[in-house]
C-alpha cells in the first residue's frame, strides 16, 4: 500500500517492515532518527509505549493517547523545524514528532463504508484495549449519545468510561450490554481472527439483530463470524480494511506533505491482503 503510493508520488523512498520487541522500541526509534529515516509507523503493542519516547506530540496523539505515526524533522539555524523530506543534506539536529491517524480513520471508515454519522448514535463497543480505547474516545468526541463498553477485564472498561465521562460528560456511558437497540456494534477485540473463534459478545445478553450496523476492525479473514452473523441478519457490515487504508494514507500525507493517491493504495492493499481482485 505505502510503496504503491510512494511510487505514484514519484518519491525515491522505500517502506519496509521490521519486527521490534517492546523492550527495544526506544532504541529502534533512536536508530531510525540517527539514520535519518523520514518516518515510522507503529503497530501494537508499541502505540502507547511510544507516547513517552518521541520528542513532541501532535494534538492527535496527545488527544487519543497513542502514537502510530512518527515523522522525523530537522532544525534550521533559525530554530524552525521541517520534515526531513525537505532537506537535501541530513541536518545535525533531528527530532521525532508523534501523530495518531487511527482515530480519524475509524470515523472515516464508518461514514464511507456504513453511511454512519455518529452524532446522537448509540454504540456497543467490544474491547477497551489500545484500538478500542482510541475508537471510544474518538466516537465520544463526535457526539455519540450513548456508549456501551464491554471488555473481558471490567476494570479496563471502567477506566475508559471514567475518561470519557470526564472529557465528554454529555455522553452516557454504560459498562454493560444495552437493554434495547443500538445503531452500531464495533468489534475491537481479537475474537474472529481464528475460524473457530466464538462471537465477541455474550449471546445470552445481546443479539446481533438488535443492531443496525456492525463494524469489525479485523480485516483478515475478510468475513469473521461476527460479520457473517450480522449479514445473515440483514445488517450493514464492514471489516477493518478501510480503517487500515485510511490511517495509512494519512500517514503518507504526514511524511510527504502531499495528497495520497487513495485508489491506487486501496487496490494495492486489497491485492496484498486478499490476493488479486
Amino acid at each position: 500500500m505505502q510503496n504503491a503510493g510512494i511510487g505514484v508520488l514519484g518519491l525515491n523512498w522505500r517502506y519496509l517492515a521490521f519486527d521490534v520487541y517492546p523492550e527495544r522500541l526506544r532504541e529502534a526509534i533512536e536508530g531510525a532518527r540517527a539514520m535519518h529515516y523520514l518516518g515510522l509507523n507503529l503497530t501494537v503493542p508499541h502505540k502507547i509505549l511510544a507516547m513517552d519516547m518521541v520528542d513532541i506530540l501532535d494534538e492527535s496523539a496527545s488527544t487519543w493517547g497513542a502514537v502510530n505515526t512518527i515523522r522525523f524533522e530537522g532544525k534550521h539555524s533559525d530554530g524552525h523545524w521541517t520534515p526531513l523530506h525537505q532537506w537535501s543534506e541530513p541536518p545535525l539536529h533531528v527530532r521525532s514528532h508523534g501523530f495518531n491517524t487511527d482515530a480519524e480513520a475509524i470515523v472515516r471508515a464508518l461514514r464511507e463504508d456504513l453511511g454512519i454519522e455518529l452524532g446522537g448514535r448509540r454504540v456497543l463497543l467490544l474491547g477497551a484495549g489500545g484500538a478500542g480505547r482510541t475508537a471510544a474516545l474518538k466516537l465520544a468526541s463526535e457526539g455519540i449519545k450513548e456508549i456501551f463498553l464491554v471488555n473481558r477485564t471490567r476494570d479496563k472498561a471502567a477506566a475508559l468510561g471514567s475518561e470519557i465521562r470526564a472529557t465528554w460528560p454529555a455522553v452516557n456511558v454504560s459498562l454493560d450490554y444495552p437493554g434495547g437497540e443500538v445503531d452500531l456494534v464495533l468489534n475491537a477485540t481479537s475474537l474472529g481472527l481464528k475460524e473457530n473463534d466464538p462471537l465477541p459478545f455474550d449471546e445470552s445478553r445481546f443479539g446481533v439483530d438488535r443492531a443496525k450496523a456492525v463494524y469489525d476492525m479485523i480485516y483478515r479473514p475478510a468475513e469473521t463470524s461476527l460479520l457473517r452473523t450480522a449479514k445473515l441478519a440483514g445488517l450493514r457490515t464492514s471489516n477493518g480494511i478501510s480503517m487500515l487504508l485510511y490511517q495509512g494514507t494519512q500517514a503518507l500525507e504526514i511524511w510527504s506533505e502531499q495528497p495520497a493517491p487513495l485508489e491506487v493504495m486501496r487496490q494495492a492493499l486489497l491485492n496484498n491482503v486478499y490476493g488479486s481482485l
